[in-house]
């Protein structure tokens, strides 16, 4: 890209786009919430941006709609983009409320909720592709003369209308220290961040990225956007598997640092949001808070405000990270006791189980397993406890009666 940074978006752009979201059907003012549960476990001062309550789940109508609005008025009647879900809906929103035809592609396991919600914003879905990467392809082969092209970031106008919210943070909480960001291909952080640079250029903004998914500090490191052949990250939101030079140059400019953050601690943070915080959100937003409780950000003594982006996630996807949190605090235990197969011994697990209140999900024999002896089994029990010392005194119990048990996942 030809254009220096500070000159591709600028905060003028972003004011612009303000004013053309002037339509509180369209983008509306989201709530921030104050967690004192996260206060406690971060040592600073959390208020959650819940954009994930904005229309269509997920702060993407902002920059949709700005980039839309400008097409139709130089003549475009029809729009067509690419998505792995969230900027999908903005588009089809955005374009139906201009009077524009929407095709949208996106990658054949994007979350059905996603696609449902976007045909019932009026857009024609094509699904193509394993990812975004080659949804986007096929995207680009569908724009005529008649179309315009809706990049999912690299777009200015499509950064400009995501750095209106970055003004939002700012008017709703002119003192924060940090601001924490998920990045995709870096449209939302290259507008929030150029947004705080110009209002208040003393707040830090942090980047995360889920693991299977980062491209930005390999991207620094090169001087140029990596791409990856593959992502893998329940945060579908957030699984671009590239940037573009546009948001490269940008988080260069503007960004403090980038953190990265595993799919188990992306679980654990979409399931203390729904227990502590009440908010229900998709594995992209909760990589926010994900990088706070696990120390990659040090926010001790802070006024922190973590952003929630988005919260279209579908059933399927959020029982995996459920039963993965659970798994992972030994809230829901896997245990693999060897027996002799003989009858009585699984009323006697059982028994055991029940002496210490836990509740048995499943149970289920193994007995085609060649460390095994003739008239050997295995009894593998899926038991909901209350937490690691409630699972530690049932394993005690079970071994203290002359059984082998261990922990497994599977």
């Amino acid at each position: 890209m030809s254009q220096d940074a500070t000159d591709a978006v600028e905060f003028a752009d972003i004011e612009r786009a303000r004013e053309r979201l002037d339509d509180p059907t369209v983008v509306k003012h989201t709530p921030v919430e104050r967690s004192t549960s996260l206060d406690g476990m971060t040592g600073g001062e959390v208020h959650l941006k819940c954009e994930h309550l904005q229309w269509t789940g997920s702060f993407k109508t902002r920059g949709a709609y700005n980039k839309i609005r400008q097409s139709v008025a130089d003549g475009a009647e029809r729009v067509v983009a690419a998505s792995a879900g969230n900027h999908a809906q903005g588009v089809a929103l955005a374009a139906t409320k201009l009077g524009a035809d929407a095709t949208i592609v996106m990658p054949r396991d994007a979350p059905q909720a996603k696609v449902d919600a976007t045909r019932g914003y009026g857009a024609e879905v094509q699904l193509v592709g394993k990812d975004f990467q080659a949804a986007m392809r096929h995207a680009k082969e569908l724009v005529d003369d008649d179309a315009e092209f809706v990049h999912a970031y690299d777009d200015p106008d499509i950064v400009a209308g995501q750095g209106t919210l970055g003004v939002e943070m700012y008017e709703d909480l002119p003192d924060v220290d940090t601001v924490v960001v998920p990045i995709g291909g870096g449209g939302l952080i290259s507008g929030i961040a150029t947004a705080f640079a110009e209002l208040s250029p003393e707040t830090r903004v942090v980047g995360v990225q889920a693991a299977g998914a980062a491209t930005v500090a390999d991207s620094l490191d090169k001087g140029a956007p990596v791409t990856l052949e593959s992502v893998d990250t329940i945060a579908d939101g957030i699984a671009t598997g590239g940037i573009s030079e546009l948001t490269l140059s940008l988080i260069r400019a503007h960004v403090d640092e980038v953190v990265t953050v595993t799919d188990g601690e992306i679980a654990r943070a979409v399931l203390l949001l729904m227990e502590r915080a009440k908010q229900v959100v998709e594995g992209a937003a909760a990589a926010s808070v994900a990088a706070l409780l696990g120390g990659d950000v040090d926010v001790d003594g802070e006024v922190v405000m973590p952003l929630l982006c988005g919260g279209n996630v579908d059933t399927t996807t959020l029982q995996t990270v459920l039963v993965h949190a659970l798994t992972d605090r030994e809230q829901l235990l896997r245990l693999r006791v060897r027996i002799d197969d003989r009858p009585g011994q699984m009323h006697t697990l059982s028994g055991y189980i029940a002496d210490h209140g836990a509740n048995i999900r499943t149970v289920r024999h193994e007995r085609a397993t060649p460390e095994l002896d003739v008239g050997e089994a295995y009894l593998v029990f899926e038991v909901e406890t209350s937490g690691a010392s409630h699972a530690r005194d049932i394993i005690r119990h079970i071994r203290s009666n002359g059984y082998e048990v261990k922990h497994v996942n599977a």
